[in-house]
């Protein structure tokens, strides 16, 4: 079953996440950081080329059979929607529009090119991920305790990043469950209703190319990356790592996460500004130029897997992101 992982359990830690406390650090230092906030509408034009693209593939890959299709759908396809979900990802910070709801409303769309209704959930636990950073019972990015213990040798970790997008969709079912409210409901009835609409004018095939895409594009593939790099500690006494490659270009910068975290209302377009502008606190922190090498790693160190978070006692209080 390949080589055990020799940690055995989650570093626990009794301070505060640390972005709050340096945002104010580099504030203090680089106020000009502040004219950076703020919604940008050129995330609307990009996220609609990338539906264009990736709907009109998945009419065109009808005509493919066999490991073409897979092929095509693993490689662009997981490109493409994955880029989707990560435009949903700078929505949830209402980084495009001024509106809280045109933002929804726009990550509602967005899904209809991914298959599954998601971006209105995500946006209910993420922006707790943020404000409880590692928190007991909250920060569902964290895994949980059984992931810990039965994913830990080589091949078991390999079939746990082949499952990243279950453990995405149960987690938040199990360590924090919360009732779906009216735009979730929505998010599901358009989405739902898309998904017949397009297999009943093109296909089963065109619709099943985006749910493979969608799901392939989280699991063992080069964007994927982001899910291993953002928050699993490589380092001892670092919780969140950015990513400087080429692969940025196709996902809304995500890559810079440090800087994300930091300033969670800068637009994707002004996060390399952030960096540039407070280089002495980014530059000493250990940061990655390779998804797939984050990969490789993750599943081939014997020091690293599921239990290689940090986590933190539940106090959850009036926090705001700043």
């Amino acid at each position: 079953m390949g080589q055990q992982v020799s940690t055995t359990s989650f570093t626990r830690v009794g301070t505060d996440e640390p972005h709050r406390s340096r945002r104010k650090a580099i504030l203090a230092k680089h106020p000009e950081i502040l004219d950076l906030y703020g919604s940008d509408i050129r995330l609307l034009p990009v996220i609609l080329a990338v539906m264009f693209a990736q709907l009109s593939l998945a009419v065109y890959s009808t005509q493919l059979g066999g490991w073409q299709w897979f092929l095509l759908c693993w490689s662009l396809g997981g490109t493409l929607t994955h880029w989707l979900s990560l435009g949903n990802h700078e929505l949830a910070h209402n980084l495009c529009f001024k509106t809280t709801l045109y933002n929804e409303l726009l990550g509602i769309f967005a899904n209809c090119a991914q298959g599954f209704p998601s971006a209105v959930t995500f946006k209910k636990y993420h922006l707790e991920h943020h404000y409880y950073q590692g928190s007991d019972g909250i920060d569902v990015d964290i895994p949980t305790e059984w992931e810990g213990q039965f994913f830990n040798n080589t091949l078991k970790k390999v079939l746990w990043v082949i499952l990243q997008p279950a453990f995405y969709s149960l987690r938040p079912l199990l360590v924090n469950p919360k009732p779906m409210d009216s735009m979730e409901a929505l998010n599901f009835t358009v989405v739902i209703a898309f998904d017949v609409a397009f297999a009943y004018y093109f296909g089963i095939k065109a619709l099943a190319f985006n749910i493979f895409g969608t799901l392939l594009g989280m699991g063992i593939h080069p964007v994927a990356g982001h899910f291993i790099s953002e928050h699993y500690t490589f380092k001892e006494g670092q919780e969140t790592y950015s990513y400087y490659g080429w692969l940025n270009l196709v996902t809304f910068n995500v890559g810079y996460h440090n800087e994300h975290h930091d300033f969670p209302r800068v637009s994707w377009l002004s996060l390399p500004a952030v960096r540039a502008a407070a280089p002495e606190f980014y530059d000493p922190l250990l940061s990655y130029d390779s998804w797939s090498g984050v990969i490789y790693d993750y599943i081939f160190r014997t020091d690293i897997g599921p239990y290689s978070r940090v986590r933190r006692a539940n106090h959850k209080a009036d926090k705001k992101v700043e």
